[in-house]
Protein backbone atom coordinates (compact mmCIF):
# COMPACT_ATOMS: atom_id res chain seq x y z
CA UNK A 1 0.00 0.00 0.00
CA UNK A 2 1.44 3.36 -1.02
CA UNK A 3 1.23 6.39 1.24
CA UNK A 4 -0.35 9.56 -0.12
CA UNK A 5 1.41 12.87 -0.16
CA UNK A 6 -0.15 14.86 2.71
CA UNK A 7 -0.29 17.98 0.52
CA UNK A 8 -2.23 16.27 -2.25
CA UNK A 9 -5.66 16.69 -0.67
CA UNK A 10 -5.03 20.35 0.11
CA UNK A 11 -3.81 21.04 -3.40
CA UNK A 12 -6.86 19.31 -4.86
CA UNK A 13 -9.18 21.44 -2.69
CA UNK A 14 -7.39 24.62 -3.71
CA UNK A 15 -7.55 23.71 -7.41
CA UNK A 16 -11.24 22.92 -7.00
CA UNK A 17 -11.92 26.50 -5.89
CA UNK A 18 -10.73 27.72 -9.29
CA UNK A 19 -12.55 24.99 -11.22
CA UNK A 20 -15.80 26.89 -11.65
CA UNK A 21 -16.41 29.65 -14.20
CA UNK A 22 -18.42 31.85 -11.82
CA UNK A 23 -15.79 31.68 -9.10
CA UNK A 24 -13.06 32.31 -11.68
CA UNK A 25 -14.93 35.38 -12.95
CA UNK A 26 -15.19 36.74 -9.40
CA UNK A 27 -11.48 36.20 -8.73
CA UNK A 28 -10.50 37.93 -11.96
CA UNK A 29 -12.76 40.91 -11.20
CA UNK A 30 -11.24 41.24 -7.73
CA UNK A 31 -7.79 41.62 -9.28
CA UNK A 32 -8.56 45.35 -9.34
CA UNK A 33 -7.58 45.32 -5.66
CA UNK A 34 -10.87 46.78 -4.47
CA UNK A 35 -13.70 45.37 -2.38
CA UNK A 36 -16.88 44.32 -4.22
CA UNK A 37 -20.36 43.49 -2.99
CA UNK A 38 -21.98 40.19 -3.86
CA UNK A 39 -24.49 42.04 -6.03
CA UNK A 40 -21.76 43.73 -8.04
CA UNK A 41 -19.97 40.43 -8.60
CA UNK A 42 -23.25 38.72 -9.54
CA UNK A 43 -23.90 41.32 -12.26
CA UNK A 44 -20.30 41.00 -13.46
CA UNK A 45 -20.49 37.19 -13.66
CA UNK A 46 -24.02 37.21 -15.11
CA UNK A 47 -25.55 35.01 -12.41
CA UNK A 48 -28.13 35.39 -9.66
CA UNK A 49 -27.09 37.03 -6.39
CA UNK A 50 -27.96 33.86 -4.46
CA UNK A 51 -25.68 31.84 -6.73
CA UNK A 52 -22.70 34.14 -6.37
CA UNK A 53 -23.21 34.34 -2.61
CA UNK A 54 -22.77 30.58 -2.34
CA UNK A 55 -19.60 30.71 -4.43
CA UNK A 56 -18.17 33.59 -2.38
CA UNK A 57 -18.74 31.58 0.78
CA UNK A 58 -16.57 28.80 -0.62
CA UNK A 59 -13.82 31.23 -1.63
CA UNK A 60 -13.82 32.85 1.81
CA UNK A 61 -13.75 29.46 3.55
CA UNK A 62 -10.89 28.41 1.27
CA UNK A 63 -8.82 31.43 2.26
CA UNK A 64 -8.80 33.09 -1.16
CA UNK A 65 -11.09 35.95 -0.13
CA UNK A 66 -11.68 37.98 2.99
CA UNK A 67 -14.97 39.66 3.80
CA UNK A 68 -15.92 42.91 5.48
CA UNK A 69 -19.33 44.09 6.65
CA UNK A 70 -20.47 47.69 6.75
CA UNK A 71 -24.01 47.93 7.98
CA UNK A 72 -26.19 45.77 5.74
CA UNK A 73 -23.51 45.49 3.07
CA UNK A 74 -21.04 42.63 2.73
CA UNK A 75 -17.86 43.26 0.81
CA UNK A 76 -15.24 40.77 -0.34
CA UNK A 77 -11.70 41.24 -1.61
CA UNK A 78 -8.72 39.04 -2.42
CA UNK A 79 -7.08 37.82 0.76
CA UNK A 80 -3.63 39.20 -0.06
CA UNK A 81 -1.03 39.81 -2.77
CA UNK A 82 -0.09 36.12 -2.88
CA UNK A 83 -3.63 35.19 -3.92
CA UNK A 84 -3.57 37.91 -6.59
CA UNK A 85 -0.29 36.51 -7.91
CA UNK A 86 -1.78 33.01 -8.06
CA UNK A 87 -4.86 34.21 -9.98
CA UNK A 88 -2.80 36.24 -12.46
CA UNK A 89 -0.27 33.42 -12.95
CA UNK A 90 -3.06 30.93 -13.68
CA UNK A 91 -4.77 33.36 -16.08
CA UNK A 92 -1.48 33.73 -17.95
CA UNK A 93 -1.46 29.98 -18.61
CA UNK A 94 -4.73 30.06 -20.59
CA UNK A 95 -3.83 29.65 -24.29
CA UNK A 96 -4.75 32.62 -26.45
CA UNK A 97 -6.79 30.38 -28.76
CA UNK A 98 -8.88 29.22 -25.80
CA UNK A 99 -10.08 32.73 -24.96
CA UNK A 100 -13.64 33.51 -26.01
CA UNK A 101 -13.98 36.08 -28.80
CA UNK A 102 -15.56 39.37 -27.65
CA UNK A 103 -19.30 39.71 -28.10
CA UNK A 104 -19.87 42.99 -29.86
CA UNK A 105 -18.03 46.28 -30.14
CA UNK A 106 -18.45 47.28 -26.50
CA UNK A 107 -16.83 44.11 -25.19
CA UNK A 108 -14.06 44.35 -27.79
CA UNK A 109 -13.36 47.95 -26.73
CA UNK A 110 -13.24 46.93 -23.08
CA UNK A 111 -10.81 44.14 -23.92
CA UNK A 112 -8.61 46.54 -25.87
CA UNK A 113 -8.54 48.95 -22.94
CA UNK A 114 -7.55 46.14 -20.56
CA UNK A 115 -4.74 45.06 -22.87
CA UNK A 116 -3.51 48.64 -23.21
CA UNK A 117 -3.33 49.33 -19.46
CA UNK A 118 -4.85 47.93 -16.30
CA UNK A 119 -4.22 47.28 -12.65
CA UNK A 120 -3.19 43.78 -11.62
CA UNK A 121 -4.26 43.82 -7.97
CA UNK A 122 -2.08 46.77 -6.92
CA UNK A 123 0.42 47.23 -9.76
CA UNK A 124 0.34 48.23 -13.44
CA UNK A 125 -0.11 45.64 -16.16
CA UNK A 126 -0.86 45.38 -19.87
CA UNK A 127 1.17 47.32 -22.43
CA UNK A 128 1.55 50.15 -19.90
CA UNK A 129 3.03 47.84 -17.27
CA UNK A 130 5.37 46.27 -19.81
CA UNK A 131 6.47 49.69 -21.11
CA UNK A 132 7.34 50.83 -17.58
CA UNK A 133 9.18 47.58 -16.83
CA UNK A 134 11.14 47.69 -20.10
CA UNK A 135 12.09 51.35 -19.55
CA UNK A 136 13.29 50.69 -16.01
CA UNK A 137 15.37 47.77 -17.26
CA UNK A 138 16.79 49.80 -20.14
CA UNK A 139 17.83 52.58 -17.74
CA UNK A 140 19.50 50.19 -15.31
CA UNK A 141 16.88 50.70 -12.59
CA UNK A 142 15.68 47.10 -12.74
CA UNK A 143 17.53 43.86 -13.45
CA UNK A 144 15.90 40.89 -15.13
CA UNK A 145 19.01 38.92 -16.12
CA UNK A 146 19.78 37.61 -12.62
CA UNK A 147 16.35 37.25 -11.13
CA UNK A 148 14.09 40.29 -10.91
CA UNK A 149 15.31 43.08 -8.64
CA UNK A 150 15.69 46.82 -8.28
CA UNK A 151 19.25 48.05 -8.59
CA UNK A 152 20.73 50.63 -6.21
CA UNK A 153 20.05 53.19 -8.92
CA UNK A 154 16.46 51.96 -9.05
CA UNK A 155 15.92 52.45 -5.33
CA UNK A 156 17.43 55.93 -5.64
CA UNK A 157 15.16 56.68 -8.62
CA UNK A 158 12.04 56.05 -6.54
CA UNK A 159 13.26 58.61 -4.01
CA UNK A 160 14.07 61.13 -6.71
CA UNK A 161 10.61 60.81 -8.24
CA UNK A 162 9.02 61.14 -4.80
CA UNK A 163 7.63 57.64 -4.50
CA UNK A 164 8.06 56.19 -0.98
CA UNK A 165 9.06 52.52 -0.85
CA UNK A 166 7.90 50.21 1.95
CA UNK A 167 11.01 48.34 3.07
CA UNK A 168 11.58 45.45 5.45
CA UNK A 169 8.23 43.68 5.13
CA UNK A 170 7.55 40.10 4.05
CA UNK A 171 6.63 41.25 0.55
CA UNK A 172 9.55 41.37 -1.91
CA UNK A 173 10.58 44.81 -3.10
CA UNK A 174 10.40 43.73 -6.74
CA UNK A 175 8.83 40.65 -8.26
CA UNK A 176 8.11 39.50 -11.80
CA UNK A 177 4.43 38.98 -12.62
CA UNK A 178 3.66 37.26 -15.92
CA UNK A 179 1.33 39.49 -17.93
CA UNK A 180 -1.54 37.42 -19.34
CA UNK A 181 -2.07 39.65 -22.38
CA UNK A 182 1.58 40.40 -23.23
CA UNK A 183 3.00 37.04 -22.03
CA UNK A 184 5.99 38.87 -20.58
CA UNK A 185 6.81 39.89 -16.98
CA UNK A 186 5.87 43.25 -15.55
CA UNK A 187 6.95 44.81 -12.25
CA UNK A 188 5.06 43.69 -9.14
CA UNK A 189 5.98 43.56 -5.47
CA UNK A 190 6.21 46.54 -3.09
CA UNK A 191 7.89 48.71 -5.74
CA UNK A 192 5.23 47.94 -8.35
CA UNK A 193 2.47 48.71 -5.86
CA UNK A 194 4.10 52.00 -4.81
CA UNK A 195 4.51 53.09 -8.43
CA UNK A 196 0.90 52.25 -9.32
CA UNK A 197 -0.48 54.01 -6.23
CA UNK A 198 1.60 57.11 -6.95
CA UNK A 199 0.56 57.15 -10.62
CA UNK A 200 -3.13 57.07 -9.69
CA UNK A 201 -2.80 59.59 -6.85
CA UNK A 202 -0.86 62.06 -8.99
CA UNK A 203 -3.16 61.70 -11.99
CA UNK A 204 -0.61 60.05 -14.29
CA UNK A 205 -3.27 57.39 -14.87
CA UNK A 206 -7.01 57.29 -14.28
CA UNK A 207 -9.38 54.35 -14.07
CA UNK A 208 -11.78 53.74 -16.94
CA UNK A 209 -15.23 53.18 -15.49
CA UNK A 210 -15.44 50.78 -12.56
CA UNK A 211 -13.18 48.06 -13.92
CA UNK A 212 -9.45 47.36 -13.91
CA UNK A 213 -8.62 49.26 -17.08
CA UNK A 214 -6.63 52.48 -16.75
CA UNK A 215 -5.51 55.09 -19.25
CA UNK A 216 -2.54 57.42 -19.16
CA UNK A 217 -3.45 61.11 -18.97
CA UNK A 218 -1.70 63.94 -20.78
CA UNK A 219 0.13 64.68 -17.53
CA UNK A 220 1.13 61.03 -17.28
CA UNK A 221 2.44 60.99 -20.85
CA UNK A 222 4.64 63.98 -20.10
CA UNK A 223 5.93 62.61 -16.79
CA UNK A 224 6.62 59.10 -18.11
CA UNK A 225 8.52 60.63 -21.00
CA UNK A 226 10.58 62.79 -18.62
CA UNK A 227 11.39 60.21 -15.93
CA UNK A 228 11.53 56.99 -17.98
CA UNK A 229 11.82 58.05 -21.60
CA UNK A 230 8.59 56.26 -22.55
CA UNK A 231 6.91 57.45 -25.74
CA UNK A 232 3.11 57.63 -25.68
CA UNK A 233 2.84 55.24 -28.61
CA UNK A 234 4.21 52.40 -26.46
CA UNK A 235 0.91 52.01 -24.62
CA UNK A 236 -1.72 53.56 -26.89
CA UNK A 237 -4.24 51.59 -28.93
CA UNK A 238 -2.67 49.83 -31.87
CA UNK A 239 0.89 50.02 -30.54
CA UNK A 240 3.16 46.99 -30.31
Amino acid sequence: MTSRDPQAAGLARLAGLFADETRAACLLALLDGRAWTAGELARHAGVAASTVSEHLGKLVAGGLLTEERQGRHRYVRLADARVAQLVEDLAAQVPAEARRAPRGLREASAGSAMARGRTCYDHLAGRLGIAVTDAMTRLGLLRQDTGFALTDAGVEWFGQVGIPLARGGRRPLARACLDWTERRPHLAGAAGAALCRHALEKGWCVRIGSGRAVKVTAVGERVLSEVLGIEAGEFRIGSG
